[in-house]
């Protein structure tokens, strides 16, 4: 049985985004990781990746005379409030069932960035915004067509390693578009993706010099009395995507293991919606050769594989593929693009009472998690510790 979640969604979100405020102002008081870091990073030694969000804070900063922590901190409330308007816009209206309900409240998906505020208000989350805006666009157009253009260029300036999701954003579109062969709508669905990746690919083997590092540095200390420290530092030694094929040291079987079992726990619902779900249309090209869901996409996730061998924040890398893949189906299930199997009816948890899932439904959603990287261990009961950290800072006035 299907039930209207809107009530729970918003209240959820709504108290996921006063959390976030919260521990977004004691980050920007403290101002020692990535959180903050990350958005110092600008244009004023030359042209860079993840340059353009602290040029416009550094525009700001200098058009409202304000100091430049204020105004990241501003940009980033609001960059969460956004995002979680659109995670509900993008959700409301729908009835889902229990395994719906699993993977929307996985703790991988939208909690994640709560539960591990160094991944709070990390620049991916602009690209998600960003996406789900494009995504409200009703017709296949030049409008929306160029919407996805501007979307991908700027979500390359962002946070460039959005270029290796490129698969599963050209995947929806092969869908929506119903390109059943390879012809010329297929070419130009692919030829709105290549302006941002040669951006990307520009990125990739154009590192910033040490002279521009120092002057982007120069400028964060002299103007606005900012270090240029961690993921603004690593700049000079990670420039380009190229240089940061060097974590090895810091995998091992262990963690290996430890991520895959994370992914198939965390990633279970919703690939167990992907198994048991067909297009209406069954000669969409590519996906015609496939009985379900899940196969097509699991490979067009393979460059991810890419992601993870990059940097070893394997939590946010988790975070952040479930979040396109969520957006993924559930974009097509509530544009009936998609049927589902009555197999999925006979699973278990629809069977189960409702005391029993509901006891299910919180040791899944709100028992666990992984840490930010892949040195981490799996987390324990974020559904807790949130509101008792907001808590004992309120009370103690620390974390």
């Amino acid at each position: 049985m299907k039930k209207n979640i809107d009530q729970k969604l918003s209240l959820y979100l709504i108290l996921l985004f006063l959390f976030s405020i919260v521990f977004l102002y004691i980050k920007h008081k403290v101002g020692n990781d990535s959180t903050i870091s990350e958005w110092l990073i600008n244009y004023e030694g030359g042209f860079t990746k993840r340059g353009i969000m602290g040029q416009l804070s550094i525009f700001l900063s200098r058009a409202f005379d304000e100091e430049l922590r204020w105004v990241i901190f501003l940009i980033q409330t609001g960059s969460c409030a956004i995002y979680f308007i659109l995670i509900f816009n993008f959700f409301k209206n729908n009835s889902y069932d229990r395994i719906s309900s699993l993977a929307i409240f996985t703790p991988i998906f939208i909690l994640y960035p709560v539960a591990e505020i160094e991944v709070l208000a990390r620049k991916e989350i602009l690209v998600f915004s960003l996406y789900l805006l494009y995504l409200t666009i009703p017709k296949i157009n030049f409008y929306k067509n160029f919407s996805l253009m501007v979307f991908f260029v700027l979500s390359i300036l962002i946070w460039e390693p959005i270029i290796f999701f490129t698969p599963i954003f050209l995947l929806l579109e092969i869908i929506e578009k119903k390109i059943n062969n390879f012809n010329l709508d297929l070419i130009k669905s692919i030829s709105l993706f290549l302006p941002g990746a040669a951006i990307g690919f520009y990125f990739a083997f154009n590192p910033i010099t040490p002279g521009n590092h120092e002057i982007m540095s120069n400028v964060l200390k002299n103007e606005f009395n900012e270090n240029c420290y961690m993921s603004c530092a690593l700049l000079i030694s990670k420039s380009s995507i190229i240089q940061q094929f060097a974590q090895y040291h810091a995998y091992s079987f262990e963690r290996i293991f430890r991520y895959i079992l994370i992914i198939i726990i965390g990633f279970f619902p919703i690939f167990l919606l992907l198994k048991n779900s067909i297009l209406k249309k069954n000669n969409i090209f590519f996906l015609k050769k496939f009985k379900n869901l899940l196969h097509p996409t699991l490979i067009c996730l393979a460059p991810v594989i890419l992601l993870f061998a990059m940097g070893y924040d394997w939590g946010r890398w988790v975070n952040i593929t479930y979040v396109f893949v969520a957006i993924f189906y559930f974009y097509l299930s509530k544009n009936n693009l998609i049927v589902q199997s009555e197999n999925l009816k006979n699973f278990f948890v629809f069977k189960l009472s409702r005391k029993v899932f509901i006891f299910i439904f919180i040791v899944f959603c709100f028992g666990w998690n992984p840490k930010t990287t892949v040195t981490g261990d799996v987390a324990s009961f974020p559904g807790y510790r949130i509101p008792y950290k907001v808590m004992s800072y309120f009370i103690r006035g620390h974390l």
